[in-house]
């Protein structure tokens, strides 16, 4: 699902030191070159069935539903916003691209089709990234959507180069990656300055995007020590896109996950 630090080099880093111990970086988002973007059919938010709850253990979840949300989505259809897609959960059809990409007005490091998301998160992005400068903080759009195709690319060249055991823990498998939605999107800090590197987590675009996306329906994907869970280390640069309504809720009980928060399975590893 998730990077580009420049207008035509992605995020690609396989290993960080945390709390003492190293650890190896399962990376949703890796390096790709940008192509144009495919647009293809799709339709917008299906109203179906979708249990909202906490999971207080990562591997037996149980959900609790939410007397805070009276509108559900699909968790299924890459064109709801509550699509969830992870390691267990690969994109159907796994060539989806959203019919309404478009390039949000924001400042951007990207080229191509990485400088795009869908009509909806665009908006939210330009929300988004005025609060921040209201409050003094400059951000950038490092990575948006990425194509089936693109994955494809970025994925074999990491196998050709490490081997499938190692190219999972650094890229996404193709028709695995929230980018391909355009639901999601990486940040920079306006200075540049620890572009998709564990330092970024104390940049300002992080540390206020942590603090205030869920007021313009975001949330960090990939939150720190919950990968065991999502089955990505800690990425402060992805923010996807969930609603304000779902992204307050979530703020509101302290839950990090998407897994967690619908009730589903961790997806640590794939199947």
């Amino acid at each position: 699902m998730c990077y580009e630090c420049g207008p035509a080099t992605r995020r690609s880093f396989a290993r960080f030191l945390a709390a003492g111990a190293g650890l190896t970086v399962l990376a949703a988002c890796t390096p790709a070159a940008p192509s144009p973007a495919a647009v293809t059919a799709s339709a917008g938010p299906t109203a179906e069935t979708a249990t909202v709850g906490q999971s207080p253990e990562a591997q037996s979840p149980t959900p609790s539903p939410s007397a805070t949300l009276a509108r559900q989505f699909s968790l299924d259809d890459p064109a709801s916003q509550w699509v969830i897609v992870n390691k267990h959960r690969p994109l159907a059809p796994a060539d989806y691209a959203p019919a309404d990409l478009v390039r949000p007005a924001v400042a951007i490091s990207a080229a191509g089709e990485a400088a795009l998301l869908n009509s909806t998160t665009a908006a939210a992005a330009e929300a988004l990234f005025a609060a921040a400068a209201r409050d003094g903080v400059a951000m950038v759009l490092a990575s948006g959507y990425r194509s089936y195709g693109t994955q494809v690319t970025t994925y074999n060249g990491y196998v050709a180069a490490r081997g499938q055991a190692d190219a999972d823990t650094a890229s996404a498998r193709p028709g695995h990656s929230e980018h391909q939605t355009g639901w999601a999107f990486d940040i920079g800090d306006g200075g540049g300055a620890c572009s998709f590197e564990p330092c970024f987590a104390d940049q300002p675009a992080a540390t206020w995007a942590k603090a205030n996306a869920y007021r313009y329906g975001f949330v960090v994907r990939y939150p720190w020590m919950l990968h065991p869970i999502t089955g990505y280390y800690y990425e402060p640069w992805h923010l996807r896109f969930v609603g304000v309504e779902a992204a307050t809720d979530m703020a509101k009980r302290g839950i990090g996950t998407l897994e967690e928060y619908f009730g589903l399975e961790a997806a640590p590893a794939y199947p």
